[in-house]
């Protein structure tokens, strides 16, 4: 097959069910047949009861119907069949009652155009002429048509009704522009189209400029991207709607009844109108598929049914990508696609429609100019005559803010000239010149970055990026495809370099203005993922990526080494900072001696806290921001005293007695501090800040040493609640807290158990809200009153009664435990990775009574759907587990939770 230099060169077709041609193949009569035999079945216009029968009958075609989809005919005759069945429900009923033959039965909205899926709903105006007609039988069709299950929306309104709300609102008038008659007089149809035509009412410029600013409000809906973990087909950026934006446009101005009409205006290639069959094919396929899954309207991709639906179209599990992930790559290439065609041909139109004609070219270089605002090619050949001009596209883009964009024109040479990007391309100085420059630009790298992608050019210019294009990773925590969250890492980085207060912004702003050459952090951001999916360790695999590319584009060593150690290192300190004990000055020594040097830990900082807020925005926190901090913070104290020098741990307890001790020396006598402290285990005046020491330590004084009791603080600055309970020493404490917080809504991110000297245990939680919705003024108080009622409870319940989000609970994930020792300070170091769901810290608390084991502290970690949470325990003697005891307590905990999990 001859090349089409518009194809995008990385585009994957995935299963055979769907793949086909580049034209989706011509529908065959199968569905065709379906639709004559129904309507030869239909029960004569007399019949009494005729709408139960009729919905007997159409559901038995629409059966047919999918059946015909799930043995591969085409979606396109589908679609069209399922509206034909619609049409001859209607006409019959309409004829049942006998409406009045002055009044127009007429279809609107996409059943206007004849395309409607199994669950689409069924819009119809009944028009009604000016003059008064007896509607009485009309009303009876209408109440008819619940009963034959179809889903209905109707109007009733005369002409000169449509036209006024027609002007009124736009959606109603696009929905009028796709209009056909089923029964009635056409004439009075003629006259609805007549009067709300653009010589009427909103007129072609007004028209564009309306339907241009809807696309603008409705993307936003969705987070202006198409790459959402659960996308809409119909509303997300590059779903179906931005299909329809190009033909509604087209309708209007051009009166184009038909995409292929674009050709003949000039407005699209061949090839581009391919692509857009192709990419509603694709999405038409998707919908229809999901609608018989279903067996109803649903245009969500859902977790819910994304397998089920990736089995029914043949996607087949592969030995690194699962099988839907595959269906879900090909979608986002799709939206990509889409995307860039519907960005392209609304330029085109702004163009004839907006802007002047005659406006004069600026020159901007040899190869662009700015004309109306976009940056044009100054001729045909440009690209063919130096392909560096491929690149300096983007870095001219980022010299000249003022323009609005690059030219639809522009835009389709660039997609056409993209087999230039070859190894010699790949290999030339000047092209890595100008990579650089981008990279390294003052303004708008990402934003270049992302017109890069869309374009196809970066993923031609660096080919493993182009394998993560639209590649996804089937799980809650990855909350966008690996191309655009490794965009979304770059833009925190450029992001990090504006200070703000969201978040601790400012402090990695502080950081990042000490990074010596900035856009050595935007190439490991943009190298740290590029390995995913391709099996073994995509650290490691990517740092050669880097090392190797850096070294291409004439880096020197120390800093191609620098990106590379990023790339291979980029998960160690958001590990080290969530799962290990980083009040603890060896773990802190260890890490230091990893990452070596301030300027090794300054660029790790502010890359980890990219990634990890870049992964997922509705995960990353103002907790996981102050972890990463602290550890930042005690490393670079360490590296400053030097690695031979490591922190005293007798030093750091003291210095935190004495900075508490100052504060509480105010208003308390220091005997009364003593006798406290003194019931204090050395390790709480490690594991503890001074500000907590000092709030301990008053709610100690305030109750006595021997009564149990709960002091909740909010924690604004973490949008976090840190609860104090202080009760007797009992081992259950733990498993009734996380119970009652998990039915609160609370999810626990770090828990401290102390035993002190007098039989008691000194506990610290930090909880957030589920979801990590804003927590409210007077919430501590609540959590305050029923923790409190909690441990002075006589018969205790634990049963949590929330249950797990949808979402959640169509994952199944293994439980898995690891045991290691921590000799240093008399341990055993557990780690827990289960399904996450309400009541799970509870069971392990029981479960951890019930083997008699203690809690020291916990750190948890939620990775979407997957628990990932650490504890630190102690047998009854407060010494370490040996091997035996390790297993039972596997044993028991796998045997509690797998059942939990069923």
């Amino acid at each position: 097959m001859q090349h089409d230099p518009e194809r995008s060169p990385d585009l994957v077709t995935g299963a055979t069910r769907v793949s086909g041609e580049a034209r989706p193949a011509q529908p065959d009569s199968d569905a065709e047949q379906t639709v004559a035999a129904f309507v030869d079945a239909l029960p004569d216009a007399s019949t009494a009861g005729i709408a139960v029968d009729l919905k007997t009958q159409l559901a038995l075609a629409r059966q047919a119907l999918a059946n015909r989809f799930l043995q591969g005919e085409a979606v396109e005759a589908l679609v069209r069949a399922e509206a034909e069945l619609v049409d001859a429900v209607l006409i019959s009923l309409w004829r049942h009652y006998e409406v009045d033959s002055s009044i127009g039965l007429i279809a609107v909205g996409g059943y206007g155009r004849g395309e409607l899926h199994p669950g689409s709903d069924v819009d119809i105006l009944i028009l009604l002429p000016d003059d008064q007609s007896n509607t009485d039988a009309a009303a009876q069709f209408v109440t008819a048509l619940w009963d034959t299950g179809l889903e209905i929306g109707h109007s009733v309104r005369t002409v000169d009704e449509c036209q006024r709300v027609a002007k009124d609102d736009v959606t109603i008038l696009t929905t009028l522009m796709e209009s056909r008659v089923l029964c009635g007089p056409a004439a009075l149809h003629e006259q609805m189209v007549a009067c709300t035509d653009r010589e009427h009412i909103w007129d072609s410029n007004a028209f564009f400029l309306a339907k241009r600013d809807e696309q603008t409000a409705r993307h936003a809906r969705y987070g202006d991207t198409g790459y959402n973990l659960e996308p809409n087909l119909k509303g997300s950026p590059g779903g179906l709607r931005d299909i329809q934006m190009v033909g509604w446009i087209a309708r209007r101005h051009f009166s184009a009844t038909e995409l292929e009409d674009l050709i003949h205006h000039g407005f699209l290639s061949r090839g581009q109108l391919d692509r857009i069959l192709e990419g509603r094919h694709f999405l038409w396929t998707l919908r229809y598929g999901l609608h018989v899954l279903t067996g109803r309207r649903e245009d969500r991709l859902l977790f819910d049914h994304q397998k089920n639906l990736a089995q029914m179209l043949g996607y087949e599990d592969a030995r690194f990508t699962l099988g839907v992930e595959q269906m879900m790559q090909r979608y986002y290439r799709t939206v990509m696609q889409n995307s860039r065609l519907n960005e392209m041909l609304l330029q085109l139109f702004e163009e004839r429609i907006l802007l002047p004609t005659d406006t004069p070219p600026q020159p901007i270089n040899d190869a662009f100019v700015n004309h109306n605002g976009y940056l044009q090619a100054v001729d045909a050949d440009v690209f063919t005559r130096d392909p560096s001009a491929l690149l300096e596209v983007f870095s001219s883009m980022q010299a000249h803010p003022e323009l609005r964009g690059v030219g639809a024109n522009t835009i389709g040479m660039i997609r056409r000239n993209l087999t230039l990007i070859d190894e010699q391309f790949r290999q030339n100085p000047r092209n890595h010149r100008l990579f650089l420059s981008i990279m390294d630009a003052p303004q708008h790298v990402t934003r270049e970055l992302r017109r890069m992608n869309r374009y196809g050019v970066l993923g031609l210019y660096i080919p493993a990026f182009g394998r993560i294009v639209g590649r996804m990773q089937y799980d809650l925590f990855h909350a966008y495809t690996v191309d655009e969250h490794t965009l979304f890492v770059v833009d925190n980085l450029r992001q990090f370099s504006r200070a703000s207060s969201e978040f601790g912004d400012a402090q990695y702003a502080q950081v990042m203005a000490r990074l010596d050459k900035p856009y050595l952090a935007y190439l490991s951001g943009l190298f740290h993922d590029i390995a995913k999916g391709r099996g073994g360790d995509h650290s490691e695999l990517g740092a050669v990526d880097a090392l190797t590319f850096c070294r291409e584009h004439g880096i020197d060593d120390n800093d191609a080494e620098l990106v590379s150690w990023l790339v291979a290192n980029h998960l160690v300190l958001s590990m080290t900072a969530q799962k290990k004990d980083i009040s603890d000055p060896d773990v802190v020594a260890a890490f230091a001696r990893l990452v070596g040097d301030e300027r090794h830990l300054d660029y790790l900082y502010v890359l980890t806290a990219a990634d990890v807020r870049g992964t997922n925005p509705k995960l990353w926190n103002s907790w996981k921001s102050k972890l990463f901090h602290d550890l930042y913070a005690a490393t670079r104290r360490h590296l400053q005293r030097g690695l031979d020098n490591p922190i005293d741990k007798t030093g750091l307890v003291a210095s935190t007695r004495r900075a508490a001790l100052d504060s509480l020396l105010s208003d308390q006598p220091q005997g009364a501090i003593d006798e406290v402290w003194r019931e204090l285990p050395e390790t709480y005046f490690l594991r503890h800040s001074a500000d907590e020491i000092v709030w301990h330590t008053r709610r100690l004084l305030q109750h006595g040493l021997q009564t149990p009791f709960v002091d909740v603080a909010p924690r604004t600055e973490l949008n976090a609640l840190a609860i104090l309970l202080y009760t007797p020493e009992v081992n259950h404490t733990f498993a009734i807290v996380t119970a009652r917080l998990a039915d609160l809504g609370l999810s626990v991110l770090d828990a401290r158990i102390e035993p002190t000297h007098n039989q008691f245990s000194l506990d610290t939680y930090i909880v957030v809200e589920e979801g990590g919705l804003p927590m409210g003024d007077d919430r501590h108080r609540d959590v305050e009153e029923r923790l409190t009622d909690v441990i002075h409870a006589d018969n205790l319940n634990l049963a949590v009664s929330r249950r797990a989000p949808r979402r959640q609970r169509m994952f199944n994930t293994d439980t898995k435990i690891q045991f290691r020792q921590d000799e240093a300070v008399d341990r055993t170091i557990m780690e827990l990775t289960s399904a996450d769901y309400p009541g799970l810290l509870k069971s392990v608390g029981e479960v951890l009574i019930e083997r008699e084991v203690y809690i020291k502290s916990a750190k948890i970690v939620t990775i979407g759907e997957r628990a990932e949470d650490v504890f630190f325990l102690t047998n009854m003697q407060e010494t370490p587990l040996d091997d035996a005891h390790c297993e039972r307590l596997r044993d028991a905990l796998l045997s509690r939770l797998n059942a939990e999990g069923e």
